[in-house]
Parts: C-alpha cells; sequence; structure tokens
C-alpha cells in the first residue's frame, strides 16, 4: 500500500458578499455544514465599484495520536518518514448552474489562526451567524465568575440557606447548608450538602466542590478567607439565583468576549513560499492537485517543537491578491466539502509514495560487460515471519547483516563448497574485490535485503545465499541465475512483446476493513510455445514485467478512483519476487457497496503500454 488518504475534519466558506438586498453584507454568514465550498470575486453588482469575495477554510487530522492522524499513522510505520512520502491537497469540482470563472489562479496558503467550522448551511442570504466567518474566527464565549462571601462563621446563620449554580449546559447544582437537622431545599437539580458543623462556612463551601461528581467538572472553586470564586470551567453564561441567604453576598463578574476577529478580514495566513502556493485553472471544471509536501512536515514538526514547524490550522483557497483587486469578476468556483455525500470528492490530503519492493531472487542474472552498472547489480530479500507476523530479528534489530554465497547445482538442497567470491560495484554491498560477504541492511519491520553483482561461474545452475552475522546463521535460500540473452546479428527479435496477464489470487467481493489485501499478478509472453516438457510439468513460465502500475477504477461509471501511479512518486508501482508481481491495496480507500476494476499498464521499450485484461471485485 503506497496511498492513504486523509479526509478534512472541518471545513467553511466565509464572504464578505451582499445578501439579496444587495444592502446588507453578509460577514457574519457561516456555511461550516454546507455540502459545497466556494471562491469567487465579483465587482460592480451592489454598485459601480462594489467587490465581494468568498473564500474557503480547509482542515485535516495531521497531529494527533490517533488512528487516521498523519503524525500517529507515521509513528506507527504506516508511512514513511519525512524525505520519502508526498502529501497532495486533493479538492474536487463541483458542478453548478452559476457562471464558472475561467484562466485563473487559486492560491493555497497556511492559516496562522485557530478557527470553529460553524453550523450554518445558508449559501444564499448568509442567515446562519456565527463564527467562523469573514470577521471572527471563533466563539469564545463569555466567562462568568461569581463570587460569594460569607458575612459569619457561625453555623446556625447558615442553616437551611442555599446557592444555587447553572453551569455551562445549564445543569443545575444547588448547594445547601446543614449545620444541624435541616433538608434539602427540593429545588430542580442536583442537591449537593455542605457540612458546616465546623463553622468554617466559607471554607467547606469550596471543599464541597472538590468532591461532587458533576460539579469538580463543571466548576473550579477558590477560597480566600471568607470568599469563595468559582467560575464555569466550560466558557458560558453561569447564574446564581439563592434562598434566605442573608449572611451571604454574592456578585458576578463577566470574563472574555463573545467572538474572537481575525487580524484581517477575511482569514490571516502565512504567505512564504513554503506555505503558500499557486494552482493554474484554464476552463475552471478541473479539479485541485498540489503538492503541500513542505507544509505538511512543518504541521506534524509542530507535535515536537521543531524549528521552523507551523501549528496546523488548516488552508485557505482564495482568488489570487491580484485577481480579487482587479475591476471584474471571477465567477464562482465550487468544491464538494467534507460533507458530501461523494464519498470520492470529498477534500483529502493525500500521501503517496514508491513501497514497491523488488526481490530480484526469481529474476536474478549473471553480471555482463554488456550491463549498464545498475543492471547488473542484483537485490534479494530475507522476510522473517514469526506466526504469521512479520518481526526482527532480536539480534539483528534494524541494524546490519551478511550474506554469504555457496555453490550447488540443480539436484543439491544444500549449499557446498566454500563462500564464493564477490565484486565490488557502486550502489551493492561488497566492501572489495573478493571479498566473501555482502553488508546487507533493514528495509522495514522483520524485512532485511541486500544487493550485489555474480560474477560467478556460468555452469553454477543453482547458488545458496546464506543470511548470518557473527556465528549466527539466520536463514538459506536459493538462487537460480540466469544469462543475459546475447543475439547474433540479424537474429530476429520482437521489440513489442506481448503479455497475457491474469490476476491469480483475485476474490469476487473484499471486506472494506480490509487493510491491506494483497493481489498476485500472473504475466507471461503471449507468444510462449510450451513443449510437450513443460505442459507435463504443471509450471508455466514467469516472464516478469518489472515496471508495471496498477489502476482501480468504479465499473459503474468508470471513475478512476486511484488513477495509475506512473509520476515522480511510483504510488502503485507493484512489487515482485520470485512469485511474480504484486500489490496490496488499502479497501477503507473504496465506498463499499460498489464493484470495481483493477486495470494494468507496463513500461516496455521506453512506453507505457496499457494492457488488455481488466479484473472486477466488490467492496462489502
Amino acid at each position: 500500500m503506497a496511498i492513504k488518504r486523509y479526509i478534512a475534519d472541518a471545513d467553511n466558506t466565509i464572504t464578505n458578499a451582499y445578501k439579496a438586498n444587495l444592502t446588507t453584507r453578509g460577514v457574519s454568514g457561516n456555511m461550516g455544514q454546507s455540502d459545497i465550498l466556494e471562491t469567487f470575486s465579483i465587482y460592480g453588482q451592489a454598485s459601480s465599484s462594489s467587490a465581494e469575495k468568498a473564500r474557503t477554510l480547509i482542515k485535516f487530522p495531521v497531529v494527533g495520536n490517533a488512528v487516521d492522524y498523519i503524525s500517529y499513522d507515521r509513528t506507527q510505520g504506516d508511512i514513511p518518514a519525512s524525505g520519502s512520502v508526498s502529501f497532495y491537497l486533493r479538492m474536487y469540482n463541483a458542478r453548478h448552474s452559476q457562471t464558472t470563472p475561467k484562466d485563473f489562479n487559486l492560491v493555497v496558503s497556511a492559516i496562522s489562526q485557530s478557527w470553529q467550522e460553524g453550523n450554518g448551511l445558508d449559501m444564499e442570504n448568509y442567515s446562519d451567524e456565527e463564527p467562523s466567518n469573514w470577521l471572527y474566527r471563533n466563539d469564545t464565549k463569555i466567562s462568568n465568575i461569581l463570587t460569594a462571601s460569607f458575612a459569619s462563621n457561625t453555623k446556625g446563620d447558615y442553616g437551611g440557606k442555599y446557592i444555587s449554580l447553572y453551569d455551562a449546559s445549564s445543569n443545575r447544582y444547588n448547594f445547601w447548608f446543614k449545620s444541624a437537622a435541616e433538608t434539602a431545599p427540593n429545588l430542580d437539580g442536583t442537591e449537593v450538602e455542605v457540612d458546616i458543623s465546623a463553622g468554617a462556612a466559607a471554607s467547606d463551601y469550596a471543599e464541597t466542590f472538590k468532591n461532587v461528581v458533576g460539579a469538580q467538572s463543571a466548576f473550579t472553586a477558590v477560597r480566600s478567607v471568607a470568599a469563595v470564586g468559582v467560575a464555569n470551567v466550560t466558557a458560558g453564561a453561569i447564574t446564581a439565583p439563592t434562598g434566605n441567604a442573608k449572611f451571604i453576598g454574592l456578585s458576578t463578574t463577566t470574563v472574555g468576549a463573545d467572538y474572537t476577529s481575525w487580524v484581517t478580514q477575511g482569514g490571516d495566513y502565512y504567505t512564504d513560499t513554503s506555505s503558500s502556493f499557486t494552482a493554474s485553472f484554464s476552463t475552471g471544471f478541473e479539479d485541485l492537485e498540489m503538492d503541500i509536501t513542505e507544509l505538511v512536515e512543518q504541521w506534524v514538526n509542530s507535535a515536537g517543537n521543531v524549528l521552523g514547524s507551523k501549528s496546523n490550522y488548516g488552508v485557505g483557497v482564495k482568488l489570487s491578491s491580484a485577481e480579487e483587486s482587479q475591476e471584474t469578476s471571477y465567477y464562482i468556483k465550487k468544491f464538494f466539502a467534507r460533507g458530501s455525500e461523494n464519498f470520492f470528492y470529498r477534500p483529502a490530503i493525500e500521501a503517496r509514495w514508491d513501497s514497491s519492493t523488488k526481490d530480484d531472487r526469481g529474476n536474478f542474472y549473471y553480471s555482463s560487460s554488456l550491463a549498464p552498472v545498475a543492471d547488473n547489480l542484483n537485490t534479494i530479500y530475507l522476510y522473517n515471519y514469526v506466526r504469521g507476523q512479520l518481526k526482527n530479528i532480536p539480534s539483528i534489530g534494524n541494524g546490519a547483516i551478511l550474506v554469504s554465497l555457496y555453490s550447488g547445482s540443480s539436484d543439491n538442497t544444500a549449499p557446498s563448497g566454500s563462500k564464493l567470491a564477490l565484486s565490488k560495484l557502486p550502489g551493492g554491498g561488497v566492501v572489495t574485490n573478493g571479498d566473501f560477504n555482502v553488508t546487507g541492511g533493514y528495509v522495514s519491520t522483520g524485512i532485511y535485503s541486500a544487493s550485489f553483482a555474480f560474477t560467478g561461474s556460468t555452469s553454477l545452475n543453482k547458488v545458496y545465499d546464506v543470511w548470518h552475522f557473527g556465528s549466527s546463521e539466520y536463514f538459506t535460500g536459493s538462487i537460480e541465475p540466469k544469462s543475459l540473452t546475447q543475439l547474433w546479428p540479424g537474429q530476429a527479435t520482437n521489440p513489442n512483446q506481448q503479455f497475457v496477464s491474469t490476476i491469480t489470487n483475485l476474490k469476487p467481493s473484499y471486506s472494506s476493513q480490509n487493510k491491506a489485501a494483497r493481489f498476485r499478478l500472473y504475466t507471461r509472453k503471449k507468444d510462449w510455445s510450451p513443449t510437450i516438457y513443460t505442459v507435463s510439468s504443471n509450471k508455466a513460465p514467469i516472464d516478469l514485467v518489472e515496471d508495471s502500475y496498477y489502476k482501480i477504477y468504479r465499473i459503474n461509471d468508470n471513475l478512476d478512483v486511484i488513477s495509475y501511479g506512473t509520476g515522480s512518486d511510483n504510488q502503485t508501482r507493484l512489487s515482485f519476487d520470485a512469485s511474480g508481481s504484486y500489490f496490496d491495496l488499502d479497501m477503507s480507500l473504496l465506498e463499499p457497496d460498489n464493484v470495481y476494476g483493477i486495470k494494468f499498464v507496463y513500461y516496455l521499450n521506453s512506453q507505457y503500454i496499457e494492457q488488455p485484461e481488466e479484473f472486477k471485485f466488490k467492496v462489502e
């Protein structure tokens, strides 16, 4: 698996556009629960010089100690370290009946302040007025502190009296003072007894808060001599109706403001090149796909307070400053929001990396002076499975491991003779020419690899690789080397070889909970002509295609849900080993209750050739 998507966890459209009366601006309007996001710039609608703008705010799960947060998945090894993975912002065009702009630029910039998504829906009259919006980023609410002053410590003065408090969720708590046989005031809410038998009313009242489940999480109480200040933990209204509290004085102090403003109306954004990106649109119907790797890494680094990191407040999407200030209109560009019913069109950060493993155990060649240095290197792997799970070798961990080769024949079942001398080539693990050991290394949990060239006698039909370190031997495998085919002058060959492909382990359906369904691809040349021997041996040859890629598409509308990853990230390149090619697919990337198809493209003779076969399966 080399693709993982992180769906937005908050989004909103903010605007200073006029309402329908073309007099009042909808700057307080919130659209946080709409299934559409908008950007636009409209000039001259309300007057000859009026300007109206809309921008999109969007945030993603980056830093968090839970599944499907980028930082957590990296810690768990589900995505690679920085430098080995790319992050792309993906937003999907929403077609509509209104005018769509052409030939424009959208700027994507990191937001520098926290903001609330909000619960608004109205994208016409902007009637849902709450943060975030064009003016405000947060609704902090008003916090109140209730101070109770106690004029006496004589217990009889407080018997039967009470103070009622409402927390931010309107839950009522009745704190009543019992000095003898008094009973609770029998009011609505939770009755909380304050025992003042010791006579210190303020002290006993404050101490009661610390011992009452519910109240202790709703309020904080601080005593100062004969007064107790009580503040609600969660911002919101706090009120205090009282009974016959002759010796208790009450006062309320308001703290905070209703809303927190943006420093600059329309949102606060970073503008440095590592935090701000530009995408160009020609028709206006394009999706947005943008590499924001540098910014995502800054967000991830904020968890460790790394120098140069940024807190994750998401990104803003808007027309460029030049276009927003022009005396012309760039009408509405719409994207699907995170609440869209269209599973594949929700905005996401897509992590891509090359997870392909090229294990040459079944594709191992003797060195040849006709081949470039890189093509003379073979890489083989050791997979350390313990009870069906990949585990590190305890004495090796993630350190180095050695590999030695021994001679053998096709009839041998074990190594024989002495270690074979090896050649040093750039990029390989042999230290000096004639060395007997290859230095291999750690790939990932339970997987080790070693790269080297083999110049041994071509008469060897089989050699044995022994993985070891110190006095311990861990694994012995076998390799059947091949020689590069050489053609005589004028000898015919087919430069446009065709292949027959099939997925040998395809199932009719898969669970959407399956995070790593493995598909095995078998390939052979189309013009293969078996002899009586090959038929009777019941083992068809594997003609490996070293660079092959897959795509996944939805059958009912032919929508590519995972496109061919043939670019710099190679995110859909297949791995291969002695049994052929394969890839792992995270089924949670696909919407359940749909049928999907798989197709392959092979890179042959410097061109990508799509194969005719298609393979179908359902996700449940």
